[in-house]
């Protein structure tokens, strides 16, 4: 009886050797069309041998070695990512990723007011950013002359202002002073939309003074107030907030268009990450304002803007990088920023600075003023600012946009699964990060951000891993 169990087991585990050759057998054949494409492949696989041609290599890691190339769908189902093989080095970094489970995709991951700024009351904050690229002061350059010419034009036309408002010449001084000393919410109740004004609301309105007769731009912008961007692939740990928000709402884009972006958008519904989106609901966002109490406040308010306006001006290099356009926006003015409290604003631009295959963002100051000295004099010039981008900047800059996505090759979809599907691929490339702001009190970087921000500079600031060739599994005779 005890020579029989292990001669039984014997058994068992050469039945089960011969179960594997002979699986491993049948698996080889499929694997060689990898190499050895049929006259005729399936219909359903067209798509995606056209996103493969023009590869020299495929780019996967070791573990992947054994994807069956035909059937990528099951492989996305576990592992929540599409196989590496199907991407170039400078594409895939641009996909959109699926957030983590343990991430909240509602609006409960948006803080009170006073809770979102935490990060952002300390100074080394502004150092955290420049490891990221992103610097709170001008380049040596500073912005090309097409900027400085569009900033001024953007101060300096005139645009027709709202009548019996708080800010009427004869109740300016009392609104002012009913405002002192009172609190964010109570700004940004009283005035805030008098010196940002709501893109949403003029289009309501049908305000548009200097913009073309034929292009009613205003409405196709969408605007967030106090909504975490959540949709956007982080910089540091937290992600923006901003007390206002403007960027394209979906309705805004072709067909054709949100297609060619479809793999780098993902399911946004369910809350993918994104380049190129801020809110579920918003493409490319490029004007934020922040509000605050006090003018040292005030300097939290523009770090929090820095960081929202480099990730909406990463978005459109990145996209321009797609379509080796990227020269035409270094040091353009790709998204500006507002903050301002009861009486100071602040308005700055952001512009990248391209060189080789880095990028770093600087930050233009354009206007630094009280509104409130000499009876009001400049009470409306960062409204007429705002407005002028709407009516004058939005419709070149959404012009510009659209043709670089419609440049976007239409292989890098490869049969891309639809918008209600997910399209996202999770990168592990490593942080940078100052160590003593990671343990300190201030949570610069939580545990899921801090995984999502790995790479999300992507070619910018990063040195990619060298690309390890898939070991094929037979050799070619």
């Amino acid at each position: 009886m005890a020579e029989t169990r292990p001669r039984k087991a014997a058994q068992k585990r050469g039945s089960l050797t011969e179960a594997q050759d002979q699986n491993t057998s049948t698996r080889d054949p499929r694997r060689r069309k990898i190499d050895h494409q049929p006259d005729n492949p399936p219909a359903g696989a067209q798509g995606r041998e056209r996103a493969m041609e023009d590869i020299p290599e495929l780019f996967a890691t070791e573990d992947t070695s054994d994807v069956d190339l035909k059937n990528p769908v099951d492989f996305w189902i576990q592992n929540g990512s599409w196989p590496r093989q199907y991407f170039k080095p400078d594409v895939e970094h641009l996909l959109a990723r699926k957030r983590s489970l343990s991430s909240s995709t509602t609006p409960s991951d948006q803080k009170p007011l006073e809770e979102k700024s935490a990060q952002y009351r300390d100074a080394r904050y502004e150092t955290l950013l420049a490891t990221k690229g992103s610097f709170m002061t001008q380049s040596k350059l500073g912005i090309n002359s097409q900027s400085e010419t569009l900033c001024q034009n953007l101060l300096q036309m005139e645009q027709i202002v709202p009548e019996n408002t708080l800010f009427r010449d004869d109740i300016f001084t009392t609104t002012c002073q009913k405002i002192h000393n009172r609190n964010e919410a109570r700004i940004i109740q009283d005035i805030s939309r008098l010196i940002v004004p709501s893109a949403e609301s003029l289009a309501t309105y049908g305000a548009t003074d200097n913009a073309p007769d034929d292009a009613p731009y205003l409405e196709i912008l969408t605007e967030s107030v106090n909504e975490a961007w959540s949709n956007s692939i982080p910089l540091t740990g937290s992600r923006p907030q901003p007390d206002y928000s403007v960027g394209f709402q979906r309705e805004a884009f072709t067909t054709a268009q949100l297609e060619k972006l479809s793999p780098f958008i993902g399911n946004f519904i369910a809350g993918d990450l994104s380049y190129f989106m801020a809110t579920y609901y918003m493409y490319f966002p490029f004007l934020t304002s922040e509000v605050k109490c006090g003018s040292e406040a005030l300097d939290i308010a523009d770090r929090q803007n820095a960081h929202s306006m480099t990730l909406a001006a990463r978005g459109i290099v990145e996209l321009f990088r797609l379509v080796k356009r990227e020269a035409e926006v270094n040091r353009q003015i790709l998204a500006f920023s507002i903050s301002h409290d009861n009486q100071t604003v602040r308005i700055y631009g952001c512009y990248p600075v391209l060189e080789g295959e880095n990028t770093r963002y600087y930050r233009h100051p354009i206007r630094n003023f009280c509104f409130t000295d000499l009876n009001g004099k400049e009470k409306w010039t960062a409204y007429r600012f705002t407005k002028n981008i709407y009516d004058v900047w939005v419709p070149d800059h959404f012009k510009r946009i659209c043709s670089a996505i419609d440049q976007l090759p239409s292989k890098v979809d490869f049969d891309a699964p639809a918008l209600s599907e997910s399209t996202g691929l999770s990168q592990d490339l490593e942080s940078h990060h100052l160590a003593s702001l990671e343990s300190n009190t201030a949570p610069f970087l939580g545990d899921e951000d801090d995984r999502l921000q790995r790479g999300a500079m992507g070619t910018s600031f990063t040195t990619p891993r060298p690309n390890k060739r898939r070991k094929s599994p037979m050799k070619k005779s």
